[in-house]
């Protein structure tokens, strides 16, 4: 195909997914059966949309709420108080409308109250979303990737359920507006869920000028989150570290031990404001606070998570832990709202007396370069969505600082642990460990955020409602799957980190170095993958001719593997002297290596 050929092929592609949006539901819909979530029995839609399907096991449900007589009379009281206030906002003193706001908004008045705390009839400019919406059905490059997003974004509420329905039709528009909107982002897979949030309270419209007023107003400042490198995200973590090593060294200690650093597990915490990692109606009251406050409420909220959890994490492996902060605490957080909210304020005051609560202002890199609502016309790549199979040298060396970050902490809490002592060895010559020692290194596999692709480059796996920020395609603005993370639920089809421990023959020879307490060595392999496409028919001995080489089926995305084996350095050493990181990517078909 030539030039012309391609952008013709792209808008066609892009005007077919617009027009089943405009179509919606109505007669001649063209809908897959892959697109429609299933709930062939349910017994429960709770006060917040979400929609209960009886056939999965209890343990794995979102607990659905009953509210008593004496809770339905709390809650008329408080929702009078609250018309009220929101009449007189702007003469409520700070401090009442505070104790409010802590207390959680009145899920029927939610909506009016976030419009007033984010100001949103001050940020509205006549015609400009409905300009933004109009360019973005003709222009946008990142239409298909939302398309495969809002296809996978809460699927199991009530709102979104539907597919081409009219609030996936909302929010299909409200993020192609945003992607011609703020040009130096466009989209990026997290942003589809926070709008949703935004359009279960707020209108089409408000929704839009919502999410422009979070990514860029500086109480909030969500772009430095969203852009290539996430430059925002590597500097909350850095500041999450600094609380933990202040507040909570001993479960600091333990996570690094059993190698969960800190860029695994607060991925979704900065990135979506808590969404999908604590239950919705607590999320829902830490978004009431995060909107009045802003972004303090990110690191005091995470500090606040795992100092209520800090005992129960402390008796856990690597395994269980990420199980525990990624899984568990979503379905059963096992601590009362208003407990949980009443230690939010309480961890808040103690950041502040320490100069912790704020991670300091964002430098200009965080900042927007480029003028909102500007059109200009996507250059060739852009139009035919042309996919980058490197990394910018921002976004590869992000992913390094994020590996090395944890595998360095790794390295030194397992030196913390080694024993002074020379213990009985084994008859292989290898020291005895406990079972404890054992158990808390990483020695097994564990799944990362299910980072799986289909042939599109987005996963449709799973139920849809939940999905992994790592997913971003690389059509995208900016990609996330630097940042992996454990997932929402156990997938075979994830990134996986494996190691093992390699004994030595008794016949001699030089022994490897195991990720034990005894060796402060660690080896690690990385082998990042998409799903492949459907299966492929197998070769067979019929099917090929005598002498070839039955190669593997292909897959969109070359294996990386990398390597990394962490030195001490000896007193008075040079730092080049340690061992150096190793990148292997796929190399062309190997006989010796793939027929291995």
């Amino acid at each position: 195909m030539n030039e012309e050929d391609l952008v013709q092929r792209a808008a066609d592609e892009r005007a077919a997914i617009v027009a089943k949006y405009r179509h919606g539901r109505r007669e001649g819909a063209e809908i897959y059966d892959w697109e429609e979530q299933t709930f062939e029995v349910y017994h429960a839609l709770d006060r917040y949309g979400f929609i209960h399907d009886t056939n999965k096991h209890p343990s794995e449900e979102r607990i659905t709420e009953h509210q008593t007589p004496n809770e339905i009379k709390i809650e008329m009281e408080r929702e009078k108080k609250w018309v009220k206030m929101l009449n007189n906002f702007q003469h409520v003193p700070p401090d009442k409308l505070r104790r409010r706001i802590f207390k959680g908004i009145p899920n029927s008045l939610r909506g009016k109250a976030w419009k007033v705390l984010l100001e949103i009839d001050k940020e509205k400019t006549a015609g400009k979303y409905q300009e933004m919406r109009d360019l973005a059905m003709k222009w946008s490059s990142e239409i298909r990737q939302i398309d495969l997003d809002v296809n996978r974004t809460y699927r199991d509420h009530i709102m979104f359920r539907e597919r081409y329905n009219s609030k996936q039709q909302e929010l299909f528009n409200v993020l192609g507006a945003y992607s011609m909107y703020n040009s130096e982002i466009g989209y990026c897979q997290g942003m589809s869920q926070i709008a949703a949030l935004l359009l279960m309270y707020l209108d089409e419209e408000d929704a839009f000028w919502a999410l422009s007023i979070l990514v860029a107003k500086p109480k909030y400042n969500m772009h430095g989150f969203y852009i290539p490198g996430f430059p925002k995200l590597l500097r909350y973590q850095e500041h999450h570290d600094k609380i933990m090593h202040k507040f909570l060294p001993k479960l600091k200690k333990h996570l690094d031990k059993n190698g969960v650093d800190t860029g695994i597990y607060t991925l979704k915490w900065f990135f979506q404001c808590f969404l999908d990692r604590i239950p919705f109606r607590l999320t829902l009251r830490v978004w009431d606070v995060y909107l009045f406050i802003g972004e303090r409420i990110l690191t005091a909220m995470a500090y606040n998570l795992l100092k209520i959890h800090r005992r129960k994490l402390n008796s856990l492996g690597m395994d269980d832990i990420l199980q525990f902060l990624q899984v568990h605490l979503e379905r059963r957080f096992e601590v009362d709202d208003d407990v949980a909210m009443e230690s939010l304020g309480k961890c808040l005051e103690e950041l502040k007396k320490s100069k912790l609560d704020y991670a300091g202002p964002p430098p200009q890199l965080e900042l927007p370069k480029r003028k909102f609502g500007t059109f200009k016309e996507p250059s060739f790549e852009q139009k035919v969505g042309r996919r980058s199979m490197e990394f910018s040298r921002m976004e590869q060396s992000t992913r390094e600082s994020v590996a090395s970050r944890r595998d360095a902490a790794m390295a030194a809490a397992l030196t913390a642990e080694s024993p002074t002592e020379e213990e009985p060895s084994a008859p292989n010559g290898h020291a005895r460990h406990s079972h404890d020692e054992s158990s808390a290194l990483p020695g097994s596999k564990f799944s990362l955020e299910q980072g799986s692709m289909d042939g599109d480059g987005s996963s449709l796996l799973g139920d849809g409602s939940r999905r992994s920020l790592a997913e971003t395609s690389i059509t995208s603005t900016a990609d996330l799957s630097v940042f992996s993370s454990a997932p929402r639920s156990q997938a075979a089809d994830s990134h996986s980190i494996c190691e093992e421990d390699t004994d030595q023959e008794d016949g001699g020879g030089t022994h490897t170095p195991t990720p034990t307490p005894r060796s402060p060595d660690v080896l690690r392999i990385f082998v990042p993958y998409e799903s492949p496409s459907p299966p492929a028919a197998p070769l067979t001995p019929s099917s090929t001719t005598n002498g070839d080489i039955l190669r593997r089926p292909p897959t969109s995305l070359d294996n990386k593997i990398r390597i990394l084996v962490m030195d001490h350095t000896p007193p008075g050493s040079a730092p080049e002297d340690n061992t150096p990181l190793v990148e292997l990517a796929s190399s062309p078909f190997s006989p010796i290596v793939d027929l291995k």
